[in-house]
């Protein structure tokens, strides 16, 4: 393996010679996808990886038609893309998992699919993203990890998109393991937009990954973050040109996820920011009036409590921009005190349960309800039943140093105290640590994780049961109407499908439904972490036997009597018997006679 060269310092600019000769490089990117703690890369995301590369490749002379880029899913399903990374000049992987998830719209790539890319290719091979800090076995939680170059002949110690850039100066010669600087990333944004056409999403299922900064201010022991040094952060016109850019390429889906903690952007990388915040949501709106999702990830529960109201006007900002369905995800990790200590845990519980009673109170409004700050003077919609704008979501992390038995129960009470005081989360997080050289957990591995397994499927089980359940409900109560839904993959009879956001509601749809299509949805029933929806509105002179026995109280008997009885002048004519009020999202369309 290599890992340095020749290549050019970042700065130095490109020999003449160099630059025609990467006038004629022709270049293959393939994603295997990336999930960090402040990045997300699986489709119908994209993260920066791909477009900040092909940034890069353009800003070092490599002209546009000469970059082709192929996510691993696309790999598998068409074999002969393959050619590309067989015939390339160049051939650049990107990918890593530095935290386990489960996925539904694509599969991460294995390592021995990453190998035998570098296998494939007959050009110049290079490996970059968090995959360079370390590779398991399977992309997995409860795993322990090594630096591997899995036969590549280059792997990026630094950023991945600065090692390219050096490398095509370098005449494929080399590079130095630099970081990339502002100007670059901020240029390299723009420049490296156009890749997102390539995507087996675009344009209408794929949401681009935002970065705002990198890096942490707090050392939590299992986070890769701190890795990235102190938090940098790209100033507004950067981010927001870059969405200019990403518009102009068909993209309507943004998600300002590649982040810490979103309150702090723009500040000293521990105190709210108000004016950037400011800046930034609206610079966004104003460059892209049409957007149909912006959402965000992190938010350090931390420096909510430290300073209230300054994270309370960050707040408000965030939700006078943003989409409905929005998600805060909060690090608290543990709620029991001995793990917090052993891990350097920023938030006690105490404290996080305060900074989602404060997200609740400033976020947790529905449009056109009663509590829409933004309504002014007229009247509240009685048909307002979208989703909450922003809301808390929690991480608890399982497998830490000082992990008892006792955690748990601390973990499950945290849990219940929320729900019990009437508060709402959009998604509990659980999982298991994964392990990584250079983080204060490599010393312990996932030697707790394992350990604890059998305790750990019980007491995710009770969470899901008894948490999950009636807070999704709290969250989604029946009536609530989720707007495009994209359908996804069919299973036992039902369509499932997603709206595109942060964490989004699975919605099971009766019957088997044309696949790729988008349909708006009522929610009629609830599951664990997904929801049983019925089209919107929903005709009763034209709903299937299935779509009404969704509803609750509708068994097969009244479904058909209904069925017989068609058509019906109101919804009041055909005398439903519910345990939920359909008269938010039931209709009664008048049968179209034939001339």
């Amino acid at each position: 393996m290599t890992d340095s060269g020749p290549g050019s310092a970042a700065g130095s600019g490109p020999a003449s010679g160099t630059e025609r000769a990467s006038e004629g490089l022709s270049v293959t990117i393939v994603d295997g996808y990336v999930d960090e703690p402040a990045h997300f890369g699986v489709p119908p995301y994209i993260s920066t990886y791909p477009r900040y590369t092909a940034g890069a490749l353009v800003d070092a002379g490599v002209p546009r038609e000469q970059i082709t880029y192929h996510t691993i899913d696309g790999l598998r399903d068409e074999p002969d893309r393959w050619r590309d990374v067989d015939e390339a000049d160049l051939m650049i992987y990107l990918g890593g998992m530095t935290v386990p998830g489960k996925y539904v719209g694509g599969t991460p790539a294995e390592p021995d699919e990453v190998r035998k890319l570098a296998w494939t290719a007959n050009g110049t091979s290079l490996m970059g993203g968090p995959v360079k800090f370390g590779v398991g076995d399977e992309n997995a939680g409860a795993t322990e990890t090594e630096r591997q170059d899995l036969d590549f002949d280059f792997v990026a110690k630094g950023d991945v998109e600065a090692a390219v850039h050096d490398l095509v100066e370098s005449g494929l010669e080399g590079f130095n393991n630099r970081m990339r600087d502002v100007d670059e990333v901020s240029r390299w944004a723009q420049q490296g937009a156009f890749v997102v056409e390539q995507h087996p999403n675009h344009p209408d299922y794929l949401i681009a990954e935002l970065e705002t900064s990198r890096g942490c201010a707090y050392r939590c022991s299992f986070c890769t973050e701190p890795l990235y040094g102190n938090p940098t952060f790209r100033p507004p016109p950067t981010v927001v040109g870059e969405v200019d850019a990403l518009a102009d390429y068909g993209v309507k889906h943004f998600r300002i996820g590649r982040q810490a903690d979103i309150l702090a952007y723009g500040g000293d990388g521990e105190a709210p920011n108000p004016d950037a915040l400011r800046q930034l949501y609206g610079g966004i709106r104003e460059v892209a009036p049409d957007l149909e999702t912006l959402h965000l990830d992190n938010m350090n529960p931390i420096t909510i409590v430290e300073w209230p109201e300054q994270s309370r006007e960050g707040i408000r900002i965030i939700a006078e921009h943003n989409t409905p369905g929005d998600t805060a995800a909060f690090g608290l990790e543990s709620a029991d005190p001995l793990v917090q200590e052993e891990n350097n845990l920023n938030v006690t519980a105490e404290e996080c349960f305060e900074a989602v009673k404060i997200v609740n109170e400033e976020a947790g409004w529905r449009p056109g309800g009663p509590d829409d700050p933004t309504a002014g003077s007229s009247q509240p919609d009685p048909n307002a039943r979208q989703l909450p704008k922003l809301l808390p979501g929690i991480n608890l992390l399982h497998g830490l140093k000082g992990e008892r038995e006792e955690t748990y129960q601390h973990n499950r009470e945290f849990l219940q105290r929320v729900y019990d005081e009437g508060h709402m989360l959009r998604r509990i997080n659980i999982r298991q640590v994964m392990s990584f050289d250079g983080t204060d957990m490599s010393d312990t591995g996932a030697e707790i994780a394992n350990e604890h397994k059998k305790l750990f499927k019980r007491y995710k089980r009770q969470v899901r049961e008894e948490i999950d359940n009636p807070m999704l409900e709290r969250v989604a109560p029946p009536g609530t109407v989720l707007s495009d839904v994209h359908l996804e993959y069919h299973q036992d009879g039902r369509t499932f499908g997603r709206q595109l956001g942060t964490y989004p509601l699975l919605v099971g749809i009766p019957g088997e439904r044309e696949l790729g299509r988008t349909i708006d949805v009522a929610v009629v029933d609830h599951g664990y972490r997904s929801v049983t929806g019925v089209p919107y509105p929903l005709d009763l002179n034209d709903a299937s036997m299935d779509e009404l026995t969704a509803i609750p109280g509708v068994g097969d008997r009244t479904a058909g009597d209904i069925v017989v009885n068609r058509p019906y002048d109101s919804v009041a004519a055909a005398a439903l018997e519910t345990t939920i009020d359909v008269d938010e999202f039931v209709t009664t369309r008048p049968f179209e006679r034939a001339d």
